[in-house]
């Protein structure tokens, strides 16, 4: 029971919905998060330690960029259920769409990085 419950707890909070939802269309750096999310570096962090410790996400490294992906489906069916649950439920919100948008374009190159906060 306490791993369902750690997965429904790492759910529970709207921006690391939205991570989830990014993360769906390809890996992403924090500052490409942080960008989308317009929330600080420490913030955007911190949501992403909860879904790696609940599962949902993994990380790589490449070059200097550290990826962020979702975990492999089949690996975990609770989460396999949930992710399908998430983009039923959250596909059509506008937020979930903008970030979308905002994903296609973005250039982690070009973002300007500070300890706090990331610029598109």
């Amino acid at each position: 029971m306490k791993n369902k419950i750690e997965l429904l707890k790492a759910i529970s909070e709207p921006n690391r919905i939205r991570i989830l939802m990014m993360l769906r269309d390809k890996p992403l750096c924090v500052c490409e998060i942080t960008a989308v999310l317009e929330l600080t570096t420490a913030t955007v962090s911190k949501h992403l330690s909860i879904l790696s410790k609940a599962g949902f996400i993994f990380d790589t490294k490449d070059g200097k960029w550290i990826n962020y992906s979702l975990v492999a489906r089949g690996e975990n069916t609770m989460i396999d259920e949930l992710m399908e649950f998430l983009s039923k439920w959250y596909n059509d919100e506008k937020t979930i769409q903008r970030d979308a948008k905002i994903i296609e374009t973005i250039n982690r190159e070009k973002l300007v990085c500070s300890p706090n906060k990331c610029n598109i």
